[in-house]
């Protein structure tokens, strides 16, 4: 049984449910870890203030991220790392979100959630899981100076694919472009990736690669497990993020996340 004393876990996914319910069950195992005296923190695509209401119940003591690591953030939310897309690589990401007839845009900038359309794809759930209300505005323009992410959502997941491939292609060294979920296409600053959150607590523990164990379920916790000792993919996870893995476990819906600490960190 490997020692490890260090857990990072994506959120969405992985943590929570797919209704975005942090079940008793996971709550009791992030308490098993501290128990235990092993480090435990999260990362994840939502901004740090979409997870707030995870820090007090998960007793989350150590910096977390952000925007798929491109904002790490102390447990009161003050900053630790920024990064932020420049106005250029902004302003071509939202035009080539439009020309892939992605019309539910989002930007995230300065602790604010942007949309132009109150009524566009996923809003809803949206607000349901980071439990804040938009600021609706008629135009982005004069607002892509302190840019975090921008998230082109839609039903349509092939459009979502296409967007995410003309995205990497179009803003490459610029930009960062992934899926965060099928629907989601999230833009955020080139060089911010959740493998950030692996080294800075890396550093910060004093801890080798082969101390840290990570979760996760879609593309963009693929650098996350490129940074760690030991990756255990969701059930539920997509079939390239299976491949990286060390380890599968159930999905979020079937307390997977807890199934795997008690199983492959805990050893009970």
């Amino acid at each position: 049984m490997r020692k490890f004393s260090l857990v990072i876990s994506d959120v969405d996914g992985t943590l929570v449910t797919t209704d975005k319910k942090l079940t008793s069950a996971a709550i009791a195992a992030a308490h098993r870890l501290h128990d235990a005296g092993i480090a435990f923190s999260i990362c994840s695509s939502r901004p740090p203030f979409g997870q707030r209401m995870l820090i007090e119940p998960l007793r989350l003591s150590l910096p977390f991220a952000g925007y798929n690591g491109g904002s790490i953030v102390n447990p009161d939310l003050s900053p630790v790392e920024q990064k932020l897309l420049t106005a250029d690589a902004a302003s071509e990401a939202i035009d080539m979100l439009e020309a892939c007839g992605i019309t539910s845009i989002w930007m995230f900038t300065g602790g604010e959630w942007l949309i132009r359309d109150r009524t566009g794809d996923y809003v809803d759930l949206e607000i349901h899981t980071i439990e804040t209300l938009p600021t609706i505005v008629a135009s982005f323009d004069g607002r892509l100076d302190a840019v975090s992410k921008i998230v082109g959502a839609c039903k349509d997941h092939d459009r979502v694919a296409a967007a995410v491939s003309s995205g990497q292609n179009q803003l490459r060294g610029r930009a960062t472009v992934l899926r965060s979920q099928p629907f989601y296409c999230d833009v955020t600053p080139s060089g911010a990736d959740k493998g950030r959150l692996v080294d800075l607590l890396a550093e910060r523990l004093g801890l080798g690669k082969d101390a840290i164990a990570v979760l996760g379920d879609m593309g963009n916790d693929i650098e996350m497990f490129r940074r760690a000792g030991f990756a255990i993919a969701m059930g539920n996870a997509t079939p390239e993020v299976k491949a990286l893995a060390q380890a599968v476990t159930s999905s979020n819906d079937e307390n997977g996340f807890a199934a795997a600490i008690d199983r492959y960190i805990l050893g009970e």
